[in-house]
């Protein structure tokens, strides 16, 4: 069984930082693309960045120059760093990662059970 754990979300200040982390763990055979995504209350599930397992990176518009999202193959954990936060960052933070197993070898996205990220004065 495969899991993804995401940590780190919270109340933060306008201007202030957070720094999100996704653990993947369980029957792993070998991980491809990851990413995060956010989903604010009233809308969609949108794509915030993802990154390769060579790390190649791709960010939304909205995040560039203030997001960093990056990975630890070894550790299986993704991380976001989040600078620079706009209240319109608020919103349920979720990691995404595009797996197979061990077994029955099948190849599938997996998502993160969400943390959520408040950005408020």
């Amino acid at each position: 069984q495969v899991q993804l754990v995401e940590s780190g979300g919270g109340l933060v200040q306008p201007g202030g930082s957070l720094r999100l982390s996704c653990v993947a763990s369980g029957n792993i055979f070998v991980i491809y693309d990851m990413g995060w995504y956010r989903q604010a209350p009233g809308k969609q599930r949108e794509l915030v960045a993802t990154i390769t397992s060579s790390g190649s990176t791709n960010y939304d518009n909205s995040v560039k120059g203030r997001f960093t999202i990056s990975r630890d193959n070894e550790k299986n954990t993704m991380y976001l760093q989040m600078n620079s936060l706009k209240p319109e960052d608020t919103a349920v933070y979720y990691c995404n990662a595009d797996l197979v197993d061990l077994r029955p070898r099948i190849r599938r996205g997996y998502w993160g059970q969400g943390t959520q990220v408040t950005v408020s004065s």
